[in-house]
C-alpha cells in the first residue's frame, strides 16, 4: 500500500507505507540525504528513520534550520550525558534540551566535584565516542518498564519526570552504552557530531524550584563540522565585546542593587534619557494613529486579575499577595495591564461609533521569575511594557491588526531591525485544554491574523502550540547584528477577556455586542528592548536616541569660556552634550569620547574661538570640516533626518 507525501513545494510524492523520510530523502538526492538531520512530518519534527504510516506533510530539515539545529544539539547533549556517565560513575541525569545556542544537561554529581576545570576531559571523551559512530535508536516502552528502568539505576529524577507520562507515550533513546528518557526527535548517528565545545557551568534547580535540589548545569555547542565552531567562537567573543551587562555599567546606563533587589533595575541618568526618547518616540506615534494615553495603579485586587484569568494561569510566578488589614482583602503586584485597560472600557458605555477605542499605557508590571534565569535587562523581574489595547468590532479587526503591523515596522525601521520573520503563534491543534474560549472564536482569530499578514507580505512561520492562552498571536522574530534570533513585538488577537469582563458596546441595530481585543506591544518591554537594542548597535546608537549626542572638546582652559557657549546655543537648538573640561590633551578627550559611544565631536581651540566655529568629528568618519555654528545646526539636523 502506497502513502502520499507533500513536499513544501507543493509536490506529491507516492511512497511504501512505512517508508521514512529518509528514504524520501535518498529519492530526491543521496546528497540531501547526507545532509538532512531530522524531519517535520504534519508540523511535528520526527526521527529521520520514523516510518510514516499515513498520508502526511513532510519537510526535510538540515542544521541550517533551525528545528534541524535543534535536533543536533539535543543529540549532543545525549552524547554530553554518555561522556558524563563514563568519566563519573554513578551521576543522576535532570533534562538535557537543546536550547537557542547550543544544549545544557542538568546533573546531579553526588559526592563527585565537577568545574570548568573538567571541561577538556570531557569534551575529549565526547569526541571518542562520537567517532564510535553509534546510532541513536527509538524504543517505545510502557510506564511500568521505564519505572523498573530507572528504579535500579536509581535515578529519582527520571522517575519524577516519569510520574507525569501517560502510558503508551513514553520512549526510551539509545546510543551505545547509554539510554535515555527522551520524546526526541534525534540525528541518526553520533558520527556527525565533528566539533564539540563546553561553554559555562551553572547552578540550577531540578524543575526551577528553589524549593529543590541544586544540579549542575552544563552548556555546550556542537556542530557538523570544525569550521563552523570556530566562527562560532568567534561571534562569542564579539558577542561578550557587546554584552548589554558590560556596556551598560560602561556608558553608565543602568545598574543594580542588591538592597533594592535581584531583577529590579535601577535607571542611571544616561539611560534615562534614552528610555524617555523611546517613550515619546512611541506616544507621537500612536497620538497619530488615535490612541489615549491612560495611567493605572501598579497593585490592583486578586479578583481583577481571577476573572482575566492571569491568576490561574501566572499566579506561581507572581509576587505573594499583598494583604491588608481588612479580612480576606488581597491585592496583588500588576502582572498585566489588560485587566485594567478592561476596567478602563467599561467606565461608560459606549456605541459603535467609538470604536475602535484604543488605549496605550507604558505600564510597569512585576513577576517573580526565578533568580538563575534572570539575565540584566533581558530578564527581570519588573518591567514597563508599551501597552496597548484595542477594542473593535469582528469587522474593524483585520484593519486594525494591520494597522498594528504597520506601527510596529515603522519601529523596527527607526531603530535598524531589518531583519524579521513573522512568527503566526496558533492553539496546540491536539491538546487545547489549556486555552481559554470557544473554538469559533478561536478560529476567526487566527483566520485575521493569517488574512492580515498576507496583506502586507510578511515572512512568516507558524507554530502551532505557541499561542497565548486567551488567543493567537504574532511574534516579530528579529535578528540582530550577530544574526542572533530575538523575539521583539507582539500583536494578539482576544475574543476571551471581552467575554470574562463582560464587555459590549451598543451597535447599529441598537443591541449589545461584544467587541474583539487586540494586544500590542511593539517593544514588548523598555528593559528587554534596550538591552537588545544596546548588543546590535555595540553602545553605538542611532543620533536621535543617544543619551549625548555632541562632546565639545576644548584644546585648553583658555577655551573653556567659549566652549560653554557653545554648549548653551546647542541646547537651544534641542542638542544634547557636554563639555570635557578635563585638564587632559585633546588626544586623550576624544579618544574617551569615542570609548562612551558619543556620536559627534566639536573640537574648541583659538582659531575656532575667534572666528566662532566649530570643528567637527564623526564617530566612525573622522574630521568632517569647521562650520559656523548655526551651519552647524543645519548640518546636524541633516544627519538626524537620514536617521
Amino acid at each position: 500500500m502506497n502513502i502520499k507525501i507533500t513536499l513544501p513545494d507543493g509536490s506529491v510524492r507516492e511512497v511504501p507505507q512505512g517508508s521514512t523520510a529518509l528514504d524520501v530523502a535518498k529519492s530526491i538526492s543521496e546528497g540531501l540525504a547526507r545532509v538532512v538531520v531530522s524531519a517535520k512530518i504534519n508540523d511535528e519534527v520526527w526521527d529521520l528513520t520514523r516510518p510514516i504510516d499515513s498520508d502526511a506533510s513532510l519537510a526535510l530539515l538540515k542544521f541550517d534550520d533551525l528545528e534541524g539545529k535543534k535536533t543536533f544539539w539535543h543529540s549532543s547533549s545525549h552524547l554530553l550525558a554518555e561522556a558524563l556517565e563514563a568519566l563519573y560513575p554513578g551521576v543522576k541525569l535532570g533534562i538535557g534540551p537543546a536550547i537557542d545556542n547550543g544544549f545544557y544537561y542538568d546533573v546531579d554529581f553526588g559526592d563527585q566535584n565537577f568545574s570548568s576545570n573538567d571541561f577538556e576531559k570531557v569534551e575529549k571523551k565526547m569526541k571518542e565516542l562520537a567517532s564510535q559512530g553509534n546510532t541513536y535508536d527509538r524504543k517505545e516502552v510502557s510506564k511500568a518498564d521505564a519505572i523498573k528502568y530507572f528504579t535500579e539505576k536509581e535515578d529519582e529524577y527520571k522517575l519524577d519526570l516519569i510520574e507525569g507520562l501517560d502510558d503508551g507515550t513514553i520512549t526510551f533513546y539509545k546510543q551505545g552504552n547509554f539510554t535515555d528518557l527522551c520524546r526526541g526527535p534525534h540525528i541518526q548517528s553520533t558520527s556527525a557530531i565533528k566539533a564539540v565545545k563546553l561553554l559555562n557551568v551553572a547552578a540550577a534547580y531540578w524543575r526551577g524550584d528553589e524549593k529543590n535540589k541544586s544540579l549542575t548545569r552544563i552548556y555546550g555547542v556542537s556542530f557538523p563540522k570544525a569550521k563552523m565552531l570556530t566562527e562560532h567562537l568567534e561571534l562569542l567573543e564579539e558577542a561578550k565585546r557587546r554584552d548589554h551587562r558590560k556596556l551598560g555599567k560602561e556608558l553608565e546606563l543602568f545598574t543594580f542593587s542588591d538592597k533594592v533587589g535581584a531583577g529590579l533595575p535601577l535607571w542611571l541618568p544616561k539611560g534615562t534619557a534614552i528610555r524617555e526618547r523611546l517613550e515619546n518616540f512611541m506616544r507621537q506615534a500612536q497620538i497619530e494613529r488615535g490612541y489615549h494615553q491612560v495611567v493605572t495603579p501598579h497593585i490592583a485586587k486578586k479578583e481583577l486579575y481571577v476573572t482575566s484569568g492571569h491568576y490561574e494561569k501566572y499566579g506561581e510566578d507572581s509576587f505573594q499577595p499583598i494583604k491588608t488589614p481588612n479580612e480576606d482583602e488581597e491585592f496583588l503586584l500588576k502582572p498585566m495591564n489588560c485587566p485594567h485597560h478592561c476596567e478602563i472600557f467599561k467606565f461608560k458605555p459606549k456605541s459603535y461609533r467609538e470604536l475602535p477605542y484604543r488605549v496605550a499605557e507604558f505600564g510597569t508590571v512585576y513577576r517573580y521569575e526565578q533568580s538563575g534565569e534572570l539575565n540584566g535587562l533581558t530578564r527581570v523581574r519588573g518591567f514597563t511594557q508599551d501597552d496597548a489595547h484595542i477594542f473593535c468590532t469582528p469587522d474593524q479587526l483585520k484593519e486594525e491588526f494591520v494597522d498594528v503591523i504597520d506601527l510596529v515596522m515603522h519601529v523596527f525601521k527607526k531603530l535598524g531591525f531589518e531583519n524579521f520573520t513573522a512568527q503566526i503563534s496558533l492553539r496546540d491543534r491536539e491538546n487545547k485544554e489549556k486555552y481559554i474560549g470557544s473554538d469559533e472564536n478561536w478560529e476567526k482569530a487566527e483566520k485575521a491574523i493569517i488574512e492580515a499578514t498576507a496583506e502586507r507580505d510578511l515572512v512568516t512561520v507558524t507554530e502551532y502550540g505557541e499561542a497565548a492562552f486567551y488567543g493567537p498571536k504574532l511574534d516579530f522574530m528579529v535578528k540582530d547584528a550577530l544574526g542572533r534570533s530575538w523575539q521583539l513585538g507582539t500583536i494578539q488577537v482576544d475574543y476571551n477577556l471581552p467575554e470574562r469582563f463582560d464587555l459590549d458596546y451598543i451597535g447599529a441595530d441598537n443591541e449589545k455586542h461584544r467587541p474583539v481585543m487586540i494586544h500590542r506591544a511593539p517593544f514588548g518591554s523598555l528593559e528587554r528592548f534596550i538591552g537588545i537594542l544596546i548588543e546590535h548597535t555595540a553602545g553605538n546608537f542611532p543620533l536621535w536616541l543617544s543619551p549625548e549626542q555632541v562632546a565639545v572638546l576644548p584644546i585648553s582652559e583658555k577655551y573653556h569660556d567659549y566652549s560653554d557657549k557653545v554648549l548653551k546655543f546647542l541646547n537651544k537648538n534641542d542638542i544634547r552634550g557636554l563639555v570635557d573640561e578635563r585638564a587632559e590633551k585633546i588626544g586623550r578627550k576624544i579618544r574617551d569620547a569615542w570609548a562612551t559611544k558619543i556620536p559627534v565631536m566639536i573640537i574648541v581651540g583659538e582659531e575656532e574661538s575667534d572666528n566662532e566655529e566649530v570643528s567637527v568629528r564623526i564617530q566612525g568618519e573622522g574630521d568632517v570640516g569647521k562650520f559656523k555654528l548655526d551651519e552647524f545646526v543645519t548640518y546636524f539636523n541633516s544627519l538626524l533626518t537620514k536617521e
